[in-house]
């Protein structure tokens, strides 16, 4: 199980969030602890601040005086409302807010049933309830509460992270925006790309992309980012998303930060010369683009191809999943452009291209200290993949990136909202 503790100086927010669950049929008030009664058992937001109102009114100097945690078991366990009730009683009494009003609310909008409780970290004195070790308290008390409870253990899925399975963005499954959220949130912390299209290109291999969108607001121009669900044949599969609903890191201003710090990292980077023999060996060696596709695949590349509506190619870009780096074919080598691919695909014509200087790993497992430890079989299931993914979609990203479990974009986007019309209001 996992715990998130967050804090804020919005008590209203939070209850209101977890409320606007109740009210949508997505969530209940599983347990009250020290909150005021109603006749109906039913409760407002304003009716659930009024137990907490003391507290706030007595508080001295916390500036953030509202908490807010979730408790995440594993999606397989499968965990009674009486249980829920029981964890999150064991959990505030070990946490030191026993004493504490705090309202727990179980959500079931998506797959993994999970609880938030709220409350404040101020007692009845208007004092701050001490904070101290709290990551290892809380990460202590859940260890316990997986033990009592035979929940499965959090820190078996870390050990076994490889063993997990990270799926492209699925329309049809549901729940769309977590799906984007749990692809874009990691990406960037993970792989090295110096332009949107180079992004774009990665984010195809999870059925995403994303477009800049500008607009003028009083009187300036603005620019941003929507992020659009595809389906398995790169078509439009939804309505778009705002950045702004993945956190800041989805946002135009910081992935133009990341652009420019890959540019400067990938500049003499040493694998380069490796990709590109080993796309010029495959261009040399094989007829078509399933052929090449194969070979590449096979050594941990995937090729995204870009076609105008006529079936020209006008873009290719290479993801090299042992270095973790994108490259459009142009910036490998100008002799690697979206043209010569057309040229040989489109109308056989196949240029004469010098022989690489530096030969391919024949296998995964090369001893360069610049690339990762792991095969890249082990994290990208390519050979098993089926027709339909060997346009470049992975199968399955096993223990590449963390596992969003815990994580509530929902959450976040309520909150911007919260702020915006706080704002409107001043």
């Amino acid at each position: 199980m996992i715990a998130k503790i967050g804090r804020s100086a919005n008590l209203y927010g939070a209850l209101a969030y977890n409320q606007l669950k109740v009210e949508n049929e997505n969530g209940q008030i599983l347990f009250a602890n020290k909150i005021i009664e109603t006749a109906s058992g039913h409760y407002s937001v304003a009716q659930l601040a009024q137990s907490f109102a003391p507290y706030l009114i007595a508080n001295r100097n916390t500036e953030k005086h509202t908490l807010h945690i979730s408790l995440n078991p594993d999606p397989n366990d499968k965990v009674s409302d009486d249980k829920f009730r029981e964890m999150a009683e064991e959990y505030m009494r070990e946490m030191g807010y026993g004493e504490q009003p705090f309202a727990v609310f179980k959500h079931t909008d998506i797959d993994r049933s999970h609880i938030h409780i709220v409350s404040v970290c101020v007692d009845e004195e208007g004092k701050k309830i001490s904070d101290k070790f709290e990551k290892m308290r809380s990460m202590n008390i859940c260890r316990e509460l997986e033990r009592k409870h035979g929940l499965i253990p959090a820190t078996d899925k870390e050990h076994n992270q490889n063993d997990k399975v990270f799926r492209p963005v699925d329309y049809k499954a549901g729940d769309v925006k977590s799906q984007i959220a749990a692809v874009v949130r990691h990406l960037p912390n993970y792989y090295k790309f110096q332009t949107l299209g180079e992004y774009n290109a990665l984010l195809s291999l999870f059925n995403v992309t994303t477009e800049k969108v500008e607009g003028e607001l009083q009187g300036q121009l603005r620019q941003g980012l929507l992020y659009i669900p595809l389906n398995e044949k790169g078509e439009r599969a939804g309505h778009p998303f705002k950045a702004s609903l993945f956190g800041k890191n989805a946002g135009l201003p910081a992935l133009e930060l990341h652009f420019a710090k890959c540019k400067e990292d990938l500049k003499d980077h040493p694998t380069k010369p490796t990709i590109k023999a080993a796309v010029t060996i495959a261009l040399q060696s094989t007829n078509d683009e399933q052929g090449f596709k194969k070979q590449l695949g096979e050594q941990g590349i995937n090729v995204v191809v870009r076609r105008n509506d006529t079936g020209r190619i006008y873009g290719i870009t290479f993801i090299d999943h042992n270095s973790k780096t994108v490259w459009n074919g142009s910036r490998l080598d100008k002799e690697l452009s979206a043209n010569t691919f057309n040229d040989y695909w489109n109308n056989n014509i196949k240029l004469e291209i010098k022989e690489p200087a530096v030969q391919p790993p024949k296998t995964s497992t090369s001893n360069d200290a610049d690339l990762p430890a792991e095969e890249p079989h082990h994290l990208f299931d390519f050979l098993n993949t089926t027709e339909k993914h060997e346009d470049g979609l992975i199968e399955a990203f096993g223990g590449l990136l963390p596992e969003a479990q815990g994580d509530d974009y929902e959450e976040q986007d309520f909150a911007n909202k919260m702020k915006k019309k706080k704002k409107r209001r001043l």
